[in-house]
């Protein structure tokens, strides 16, 4: 003859809560609810009710109510030996978890396309110093491509990036906005130009470009690719820095944020170069692995980068 299984409660509605054990302790040290209460940081009222509401929910009576203080049940003193392993038990728990917390928050590893990198982050991390001054920040800069490998890897806790969409596996917030500007150096013939470019044009001259799987590629391409697609570029750097330069030196025209080339502008080393018929913008935006919510540093910087003005 077979029998059924007994069907019992879970185990968190047949043990009583840490805040109740800990009150039982308490009553076992002091002899008395009103003090117990008071070093719990409840009303006398309040514990008598915990109390109670332990003793329904094991059977028995755990303490003996008198004029002269309250005192333990023989019931009530071997579930307090009980209830002190627990709460031991709860303590270590929570000091191995502090100290998870705490080597979480000593460090944050930051992957950020090159713009964002040397453009906006620097801000942004002596702000988080000033808050976390004892987190170590590793700054990894690379394209936009990059920086998902990198989060996808676990070689990063927060990543930006500058393309056109939240890179696949990954969720993303936007933090600023950008324009792309095409510049020029003064001595080139586009500097002395009386009209705009039309993106004919645009996209049929070779330029000095970044690589593909950067953010300004990325959306340079998907705006030209109506008027016929990027011409061969004239170089194609890794870096913004490598791009400005070789505009500067006159090697040809390119495509930079405006972040990139504010400098320039204002000292006339660059002009920029007008274009109608074409939107040169893009969102900026923090990233993360798909579900994975920043905590800790990770958390914090992306609440800055959301405290300060965004990029035009």
């Amino acid at each position: 003859m077979s029998s059924e299984p007994t069907e019992t409660a879970p185990l968190s509605h047949r043990v009583p809560d840490l805040g109740a054990l800990e009150l039982l302790l308490a009553v076992a040290r002091h002899g008395s609810l009103g003090r117990a209460a008071r070093e719990v940081g409840i009303t006398q009222p309040a514990a008598s009710s915990r109390i109670r509401s332990m003793e329904r929910q094991l059977g028995v009576a755990l303490v003996d109510r008198s004029p002269r203080g309250s005192r333990l049940t023989d019931a009530g003193a071997l579930v307090t030996d009980w209830a002190r392993r627990i709460v031991e038990a709860a303590e270590a728990f929570d000091a191995g978890a502090q100290a998870l917390r705490g080597r979480r928050d000593s460090r944050l590893r930051v992957a950020a396309s090159m713009t964002i990198a040397e453009y906006l982050l620097p801000g942004w991390l002596i702000a988080l110093r000033a808050e976390r001054p004892d987190t170590a920040v590793s700054l990894m800069a690379g394209n936009s491509a990059a920086v998902a490998e990198r989060l996808l890897a676990d070689e990063a806790d927060l990543g930006f990036v500058e393309g056109l969409s939240v890179p696949d596996g990954l969720d993303g917030a936007v933090v600023a906005r950008d324009r792309l500007l095409v510049v020029a150096a003064p001595s080139h013939a586009w500097a002395r130009r009386r009209r705009p470019l039309d993106p004919g044009e645009l996209a049929a001259t070779p330029l000095i470009l970044r690589e593909r799987g950067s953010g300004t590629r990325q959306v340079l391409d998907s705006a030209l690719s109506a008027h016929g697609g990027l011409a061969q570029p004239l170089l194609e750097l890794a870096s913004t820095t490598a791009v400005k330069a070789a505009a500067v030196s006159s090697a040809g025209p390119a495509v930079l944020s405006e972040l990139a080339v504010a400098e320039e502008l204002t000292s006339r080393r660059l002009v920029e170069i007008p274009v109608e018929g074409v939107l040169l913008r893009r969102d900026l935006r923090a990233v993360w692995p798909t579900g994975h919510r920043p905590t800790g540093p990770a958390r914090d910087l992306l609440s800055l980068t959301r405290a300060r003005p965004s990029a035009t």
